[in-house]
């Protein structure tokens, strides 16, 4: 009677030590489906995986802000006791800076997919710089109405300004926390293309954070100056 011979080599022996299935790639090379040295799965999870915390984080921030939002609207329109506020002219000047300041951050997040380190660092920090002026005008705007009367009890427009704008600027503050993170992070050895990735991931997720709050700001402006 004929026997039946199965095999008992393992898979490595197959495949190679420490490496699973290849399967084509988009170039036609033959790449690992379950590798560690930067597998396209690996890296595309690890690059999105910041994106989508930050998106996550971001509906946090605008239901906060919609329902100031909804409160103002409200207020505004159910009073007797609603005063228009004077307009301090360095909110121009503000607004100019953080406009500037997205693009600056969209310069830096460019020169880092080109690897171009220097120039990715730099853009940083101007960026950086650029936030932290724009905190510092929205300080001479506060100071500006506190000189001209016009404080926090003053009168509802006044409170939901002070409000809006206090809470706009914490926002930033965090914003600027994670660009200091970045500037840290530059000229860290990168290992792989799973760390390139993430570099790339968290770049990404600061720039969608700070545009977020370059269009929150224009929305609040309006919203305090210019609706009704």
């Amino acid at each position: 009677m004929a026997t039946m011979v199965t095999s008992t080599k393992p898979l490595t022996k197959k495949f190679g030590a420490g490496a699973g299935p290849k399967f084509p790639g988009p170039n036609g090379r033959s790449r690992k489906g379950n590798g560690h040295n930067g597998s396209v799965p690996e890296r595309d999870s690890a690059a999105s995986r910041y994106r989508i915390g930050m998106w996550v984080g971001l509906a946090s921030i605008l239901m906060l802000f919609t329902a100031l939002t909804s409160a103002y609207i409200v207020r505004a329109a159910s009073s007797n006791d609603w005063q228009p506020l004077p307009l301090p002219r360095v909110l121009f000047l503000s607004t100019a800076i953080i406009l500037f300041s997205s693009v600056t951050l969209e310069t830096a997040r460019r020169k880092l997919k080109a690897g171009i380190e220097a120039a990715y660092k730099q853009a940083l920090l101007l960026t950086t710089a650029l936030g932290v002026l724009f905190l510092v005008s929205q300080l001479f705007a506060w100071r500006q109405l506190v000189r001209q009367g016009v404080y926090l009890a003053t009168s509802p427009h006044s409170s939901f300004f002070y409000l809006l704008t206090a809470a706009h600027g914490v926002h930033l503050m965090c914003g600027l926390l994670a660009l200091l993170y970045l500037v840290f992070r530059t000229g860290k050895p990168k290992h792989n293309e799973v760390a390139i990735a993430k570099r790339l991931g968290a770049a990404d997720a600061v720039a969608i954070y700070w545009h977020f709050m370059d269009a929150l700001w224009i929305y609040l402006f309006v919203l305090l100056f210019y609706w009704r």
